[in-house]
């Protein structure tokens, strides 16, 4: 009969065992393919092009100026500049819609990440009008998609298919 101290240490090394072997697996045979890297190499370059004349378009809105936050008319003037920016986003958007990818995965995946693009707009929208409604600056409420937030889904899409531009801007950090 084995004694309980070799028992023991036969579990906590055949758990080591099998946390080394999965390390392994890991850094050796696992794939290292993004799961939302589409092959269209060409369509993300035309998509980024369009994302980056949208960005050139956004620095035209730009206005650092400092609102008081309980100033109804400051924020619908806010609400105003937010709307334009919207506007901008969303011609992107559709002519992101009208390129079609050449590759199966991309065909697959893109129309998704443009839905929650539509999904991320339309927070804009809403936030708008809540700058105009509000007797206070309100928090800009993003909708979560399977536990993450919408702009965070549309950022990681972009980054991970080398298209940076087409990151959600960050006009609305408070």
């Amino acid at each position: 009969m084995t004694s309980p101290r070799v028992f023991s240490r036969t579990v906590i090394w055949s758990v080591c065992i099998a946390i080394g072997a999965m390390w392994f697996y890991a850094f050796v045979f696992a794939s290292r393919e993004s799961i939302n890297r589409i092959g269209d190499e060409q369509w993300m370059s035309r998509s980024e092009a369009v994302c980056a004349a949208a960005r050139m378009e956004l620095q035209t809105l730009a206005r650092p100026i400092s609102i008081d936050p309980t100033d109804t008319a400051a924020l619908a003037i806010k609400a105003g500049i937010v709307d334009a920016a919207t506007d901008v986003l969303e011609r992107a958007v559709e002519r992101l819609s009208a390129d079609e990818p050449a590759d199966d995965k991309g065909r697959g995946i893109v129309p998704l990440w443009l839905a929650d693009w539509r999904v991320y707009l339309e927070d804009r929208r809403n936030f708008a009008d809540a700058l105009r409604t509000a007797d206070r600056h309100p928090y800009f409420a993003e909708t979560e998609v399977e536990g993450v937030p919408v702009s965070e889904r549309v950022g990681k899409f972009a980054r991970e298919n080398d298209m940076r531009s087409c990151q959600p801007p960050t006009d609305l950090s408070v």
